[in-house]
């Protein structure tokens, strides 16, 4: 499971290898520019419909996340 701090340093990284600002991603997704801040610096953890808007922008591919949480557990 990925916890949100590790959520948010792949954000933050992909979005700098990307040559993108905050203000950037947030015009691209709809997302304040604050929010997306929290999210890198860990203090949330977003919701499946914000984390793949932000994966749309940065292209990140979600299959690298280990989201154990939101899988079905048998």
């Amino acid at each position: 499971m990925i916890d949100k701090t590790a959520l948010g340093n792949i954000i933050k990284m992909k979005r700098k290898e990307k040559g993108m600002r905050q203000n950037e991603v947030s015009s691209a997704t709809d997302l304040s520019r604050n929010y997306i801040s929290d999210i890198e610096n860990g203090r949330y953890m977003p919701s499946v419909e914000t984390l793949l808007k932000l994966a749309v922008c940065l292209e990140l591919d979600l299959n690298m996340l280990k989201m154990t949480e939101i899988q079905v557990i048998k």
